[in-house]
């Protein structure tokens, strides 16, 4: 019998966690599952998740000024009644799909803010009979909780009260969940490792050249693109091709502020439907350190030039740069040193430096969540 995912994806900023969760739905619905993706964010364009049916619950987002605040699209505050219509419409959809697995995006180690409908989705899940399996989805690194350190043992509490597993999207050999989350041995039984979850490796390139710098969806990303530009006469590489790709939530401003930094041979690009085929083709990537564009510098096989945002809240890229380059995976930029000469340096370093050896690190982390999911459905229900 066809096993039915229930699967709950809710995007609050950034987008790059949707198209990390897309992936793994392929690779579910490949293996044979019915996914049913409960998309609770603003809908992205010509976005193709692969779900066996996609369902867009009303679409929220975190607040512009107070991150923690959510609000509608067109900003205004989300109140106590809007919050119960929307979860009754994801209670209604759950009763409806009669899924035999409800996987989480992030929640409970993340998205906070959702609580008020996924506190009662995880008490539904729970009273069921047969209860569905129920799982997390995360990332390899988490983000820092330094403030409120009291919010790790809530997120432990929520995982013994609900959850049977939690699918870390990342290789332990590189990073393991206890670097970032510090209660993990009070979970250790419910752990499980992935792998990255990368797109396939594009087909290699018979002579990699130019220059390819990104910063994902672009809002965040202003900075290093105009770094980069001021960097790319002063670097060894100031006359091959560069392709500088903005991101859609680049405004007309900011894009103007860059073509008059263009120097030499340069296009500029708002958006490439497959980054990692333009990167197996580049000599070198400049990029943010976000798990998806790690990912696909990692498939693409290319040098990289890595510099984390640090806006004084963000510590996951951070950590992730630091990781890469302790282990010799990546040039990484303290953010201290993203200035033109020292991303300048930067690139000169990695020419200059062997090709990373990134055979080792798992990619597979798509069809091997489809896997664990298949062996645990495959198991006695649980109580």
């Amino acid at each position: 019998m066809t096993k039915k995912v229930f699967f709950y994806v809710q995007h609050l900023m950034g987008v790059g966690h949707v198209f990390r969760a897309a992936r793994i739905v392929r690779a579910l619905v490949a293996a044979g599952f019915e996914v049913d993706l409960v998309f609770g964010g603003v809908p992205i364009p010509d976005f193709d998740s692969g779900a066996t049916r996609t369902h867009f619950l009303p679409p929220v987002r975190a607040g512009e000024a107070v991150f923690n605040k959510l609000e509608l699209p067109d900003g205004t505050p989300v109140d106590d009644a809007w919050k119960d219509r929307r979860r009754d419409i994801l209670l209604d959809l759950f009763e409806r799909t009669r899924p035999d697995i409800v996987l989480t995006e992030a929640f409970p180690f993340g998205r906070r803010q959702m609580r008020f409908e996924l506190l009662p989705l995880m008490e539904a899940a729970r009273a069921r009979r047969p209860r569905p399996l129920i799982a997390a989805s995360i990332r390899d690194i988490l983000q820092a909780n330094t403030k409120k350190p009291e919010r790790d043992h809530e997120v432990v509490e929520i995982i013994q009260s609900y959850f049977d597993h939690v699918l870390v999207h990342g290789d332990p050999a590189f990073t393991r969940l206890d670097d970032t989350f510090r209660l993990t041995g009070e979970i250790a039984d419910k752990v499980f490792y992935t792998g990255l979850v990368a797109p396939e490796p594009p087909p290699p390139a018979r002579r990699r050249a130019g220059v390819v710098v990104s910063v994902g969806g672009g809002a965040l990303g202003h900075t290093l693109l105009r770094t980069a530009l001021q960097a790319k006469p002063l670097c060894s590489l100031r006359d091959e091709q560069w392709t500088v790709i903005t991101g859609l939530r680049t405004s007309e401003a900011q894009k103007a502020e860059l073509s008059a930094l263009a120097s030499g041979r340069l296009e500029f690009l708002s958006f490439v439907p497959d980054l990692p085929a333009l990167l197996a083709a580049a000599r070198l990537s400049i990029s943010r350190v976000g798990y998806n564009t790690v990912a696909d510098i990692y498939a693409a096989g290319c040098r990289a030039v890595v510099v984390p945002l640090s806006d004084g809240i963000e510590t996951e890229q951070i950590t992730r740069a630091a990781l890469m380059g302790r282990s010799g995976l990546a040039e990484a930029v303290a953010h201290t040193d993203e200035t033109p000469d020292g991303i300048a340096a930067a690139i000169d370093r990695a020419i200059e430096a062997p090709v990373p050896d990134r055979a080792a690190i798992r990619l597979d982390g798509a069809a091997e969540t489809a896997r664990l999911l298949a062996r645990f459905a495959a198991a006695p229900a649980p109580a």
